[in-house]
């Protein structure tokens, strides 16, 4: 059996082929375009691939168009995790000598010798990579929309707290489209004291306000014209640019993560395993399309639910030596996933009478907040498994009958 290993680049690949006893039989340094896929395709099928008896290949990454290319037809691909990768290029050589053409070579003597302790990259739909895209750019924008607005409020902190005061009592106060017309109109305090009613009223409606606009600029009127400490003209107006150019990027971000969560709602309902999850307490198509994006839907990428809890991270990790042992939290994980199971477990509290009697009763017996948010997810995780496999929608008598009869 011949094994592939390809060491990748931004530009040049190194590809290793070696056999059953470790022997190098072929290489080739091949470049990052489609000229340079088609001679590791025919690299590939010089020696022996085919679609029936595909050549393994591992690489270090998961993505790019290499790796799409690789997984045309039933190929295995292998994302071999770098650390691991390093780790075991000192069975090689005790030099510590590194190379790339190298690196190719003992990337395919792990599927050599150690293919069973590795798993191909998945096998899911196209329906659910494109959900998984949209569902992780959408979570990008959120939190560049998050990271922008608290650099802007930091700012107006310094030399403009009368608009942080304003915006107070709206909800998502910075992303609201109101706030950020206001501080296009009035840049610094100074300006905004001398807004009118009228222009007050203008600046609401331009942002799409329908409703309460002559109270709420009456509102804004007297907040503007309260007492309150000013810097130095000239400061003023340098922080008011500075702060016009921030809002530019913070327009940017709000407007990015819109666009790109209509994009999930339109594409999420057409998965088939949306209704499944959408029949669990705390999902809503956002957080459900991440979710699927983090475990796929490969049905055999995990042989049990055990499987996927250690990937999302939500089940603990014991560390025995001798007579010492310890149970934590797992620090290897999928953090996507891991982020949006915490979110979920959090919203479930809301919605599930049984889901809140878990946790409060993992409360008493002493857990923190966050264990008992992560032993809650690590349990509807499992039920999420079973509902997927046996193609079930969530039943609340049968997720949780211990609890709700506690609660009872």
């Amino acid at each position: 059996m011949i094994y592939c290993g390809i060491d990748w680049a931004e530009r040049t690949h190194d590809v290793a082929l070696v056999d059953d006893t470790g022997t190098l039989v072929a290489k080739r340094h091949i470049t990052d375009d489609a000229a340079g896929y088609k001679v590791l395709l025919e690299l590939l099928a010089e020696y022996g691939d085919t679609e029936e008896n595909p050549i393994p290949v591992a690489i270090e990454t998961s993505r790019g168009p290499l790796v799409a290319v690789l997984r045309t037809g039933t190929r295995k691909v292998f994302a071999i995790n770098p650390m691991a990768a390093a780790r075991d290029r000192d069975r090689h050589s005790v030099s510590r000598k590194k190379s790339d053409p190298g690196d190719a070579l003992v990337l395919a003597n792990i599927l050599r010798t150690d293919m069973h302790a590795h798993r191909p990259l998945p096998d899911d739909s196209d329906l659910g990579r494109a959900i998984g895209v949209l569902a992780r750019a959408q979570q990008d924008a959120l939190w560049n929309r998050q990271q922008i607005a608290n650099q802007l409020r930091s700012l107006l902190r310094e030399y403009y707290p009368a608009a942080l005061d304003a915006f107070a009592v709206w909800a998502n106060g910075l992303y609201r489209p109101e706030a950020r017309e206001l501080l296009k109109a009035a840049p610094t305090p100074s300006r905004a004291a001398r807004l009118t009613r009228t222009q007050l009223q203008a600046a609401l409606k331009r942002a799409g306000r329908k409703r309460g606009i002559e109270a709420e600029a009456d509102r804004l009127r007297d907040v503007f014209r309260a007492e309150w400490a000013h810097q130095l003209p000239l400061i003023e107006d340098a922080l008011g640019k500075q702060m016009l150019a921030l809002l530019i990027h913070l327009e940017a971000a709000c407007t990015a993560a819109d666009q790109l969560a209509e994009a999930v709602e339109e594409t999420f309902p057409q998965h088939p395993d949306a209704e499944i999850l959408l029949s669990f307490p705390g999902l809503g198509i956002q957080l459900a399309a991440r979710i699927l994006a983090g475990m796929g839907d490969d049905r055999t990428r995990f042989a049990d639910a055990r499987g996927l809890k250690a990937y999302a991270g939500s089940s603990p990790i014991t560390r025995a030596s001798g007579k010492k042992s310890s149970i934590t939290r797992r620090w290897v994980k999928n953090d996507r996933l891991n982020h949006a199971g915490y979110l979920w477990a959090f919203a479930a509290l809301r919605h599930s009478p049984g889901a809140d009697a878990h946790y409060r009763r993992r409360r008493e017996i002493g857990d923190w907040h966050a264990a008992a948010q992560r032993n809650l997810f690590n349990r509807m995780i499992g039920q999420l498994c079973h509902c997927l496999q046996r193609r079930k929608l969530f039943d609340e008598q049968t997720a949780f009958p211990i609890e709700l009869a506690e609660a009872a």
